[in-house]
């Protein structure tokens, strides 16, 4: 049984996906946020997860606040250590010690618009497609062997939030079947691509 430690900073939408896609041959082993008032900690709970709120405000530094964190996720031996929607820069050691089983879901077709404000700035560029990318974590942000993509095409009225629904469907679609193959054991990673085995 694969462990998979799930981080997020807010409603947790897309750990919500994962947890409710059932994924055969694994266990969401906890639910770690950075912030106490996250609403996805109270779902998560309400399912019998495990969950962990570690107030990133309480450390000095980002990094004493990263050993706190992966002291926190290795007390559960994962498997993977999936991103959704975990709103901190991770320093590179943090990065470095889940190299390979860690990944994230970011809401732009990378490499294009890392960051914030991905659908403004996707409209703003003109962009006639816009979507969402699962990638391996590296020290990079937003960077890292892109495992999936999924596109939605960019409507002539589109506001960054209309624009941003679309996006999230796929997103919650696309996450769970990157997890899915990744607990099966049919992700290969091959410098900054992924090979997804059928």
């Amino acid at each position: 049984m694969k462990q998979i430690v799930i981080l997020i900073s807010g409603r947790g939408s897309n750990m919500q996906a994962i947890v409710e896609a059932k994924i055969s041959g694994a266990q969401v082993a906890a639910v770690i946020s950075n912030r106490p008032n996250a609403a996805g900690l109270a779902w998560a709970a309400a399912q019998g997860i495990p969950t962990i709120a570690l107030d990133h405000k309480q450390y000095a530094s980002r990094e004493d606040f990263d050993v706190a964190l992966q002291a926190a996720i290795d007390g559960f031996s994962p498997d993977l250590v999936v991103l959704a929607g975990f709103m901190r820069i991770l320093t590179p050691a943090f990065t470095r010690q889940y190299e390979g089983r860690m990944l994230n879901i970011h809401p732009s077709l990378l490499p294009a618009f890392p960051g914030l404000q991905t659908h403004q700035r996707a409209l703003e560029a003109g962009c006639k497609l816009a979507g969402c990318t699962v990638h391996f974590v590296t020290a990079e942000l937003d960077h890292g062997p892109i495992a999936a993509q999924a596109a939605v095409p960019v409507l002539d009225d589109d506001t960054p939030d209309s624009l941003a629904a679309r996006v999230i469907v796929e997103e919650h679609l696309l996450y769970p079947t990157i997890v899915r193959a990744f607990v099966e054991g049919r992700l290969q990673i091959d410098g900054l691509r992924v090979h997804v085995q059928d």
